[in-house]
């Protein structure tokens, strides 16, 4: 399996040409982000990947152009409010790499304010997490790894005395950003009526900090999925409610700890679907950086899913299982630019 360079400074014969070239059933209509920089779409007529002299941060891979049509005009045709988002977090939705250095994680930027907890933490991260990667271990037990990980986590911070205080602060001096495009989407989607679902191995908490310090703004249509912190009185973190969330079993089982967004004063504003409305919307855009993010929507009787895939590093190494788990791959730490024109193209009447 190989892959050929399609450029956006291709003209649009050029573009029919070639999409009928890859079987693609509609070559008159070419989706807005297939001119996003460039394209790589599968060929079975070369045999090495052939990728020299190109500038990698400007790339995409897309599995199967044919099937991806086929979702995008089912997807149309059904209308935004069929549609539901689902995201990871970290690494997807955040940037990977963030002034040349590696993007903090939700869980990671948070300094407790105790440095020997912070150091217990961190080892516990050497730890466990070789071993959540490691293709030799089983799933059944690499689960029930994650676990014994999360929970001793959970348990130091609350020994630690972690308080709400030391989150805003460690949001305030991380080095974690939003990748560009992403309050674009969100935007987009509001507009649109359309649920976004959060779904992260880490802390709402801090996910809800994050999106309060580096967006500045509130949106209505966008709920959390992830583990939830309770503090008492005076803002000390007490215990964890709710079932818990790792990083092999977040999914749409989970939707029943999904919370909303507060705003600025911590109150819920504006009228947000409830879970079962939720679950009526049949039709998916799923972002994640990791294949085990396919399972997010593991608890949805979804009728199409288109899926995005950011392949962040170790492109060699991964390209090919990401390829063909993924609908779409971007490659390098994209911005989110092609998924807001996405998600425009799927929320649009379907002109035929």
């Amino acid at each position: 399996m190989s892959y050929r360079l399609l450029s956006s400074n291709i003209i649009n014969t050029e573009w029919s040409a070639i999409l009928k070239l890859q079987n693609f059933p509609n070559s008159n209509h070419i989706p807005n982000f297939f001119l996003l920089n460039r394209v790589w779409c599968c060929s079975n007529n070369y045999n090495n990947l052939e990728m020299e002299d190109l500038d990698p941060t400007k790339l995409i891979v897309i599995n199967d152009q044919r099937s991806l049509d086929r979702k995008i005009s089912a997807i149309r045709n059904a209308g935004p409010s069929k549609l539901q988002v689902i995201a990871d977090f970290d690494a997807t939705l955040t940037r990977y790499w963030v002034n040349g250095l590696r993007g903090q994680s939700s869980h990671g930027l948070l300094k407790q304010g105790n440095p020997e907890y912070d150091a217990k933490r961190q080892a516990l991260f050497e730890y466990y997490h070789p071993l959540e990667f490691s293709p030799a271990i089983p799933l059944e037990e690499k689960t029930k790894l994650m676990e014994e990980w999360w929970g001793k986590t959970h348990g130091l911070l609350i020994e630690g005395g972690l308080t709400y205080d030391a989150i805003k602060s460690s949001v305030a001096n991380s080095n974690i950003a939003f990748r560009d495009g992403v309050v674009e989407l969100f935007e987009l989607l509001e507009e649109k009526d359309v649920p976004v679902l959060i779904f992260s191995a880490g802390l709402a908490d801090i996910i809800e900090e994050v999106l309060r310090q580096k967006v500045q703004r509130y949106f209505k249509n966008i709920k959390i999925v992830s583990n939830q912190m309770v503090f008492d009185d005076s803002g000390r973190l007490v215990s964890f409610k709710g079932k818990l969330i790792h990083s092999l079993n977040k999914n749409e089982h989970a939707l029943d700890m999904a919370t909303p967004l507060h705003d600025q004063t911590g109150g819920i504003d504006g009228a947000v679907a409830d879970n079962a409305s939720v679950k009526q919307r049949t039709n998916v855009l799923l972002l994640g950086d990791h294949t085990g993010d396919l399972g997010m929507s593991d608890g949805l009787n979804y009728e199409n899913r288109i899926s995005v895939g950011f392949l962040n590093d170790n492109i060699e190494k991964n390209l090919e299982s990401y390829r063909k788990a993924f609908d779409i791959v971007y490659l390098n730490d994209r911005p989110m630019w092609g998924v807001v024109d996405l998600a425009a193209e799927l929320c649009s009447k379907f002109d035929g």
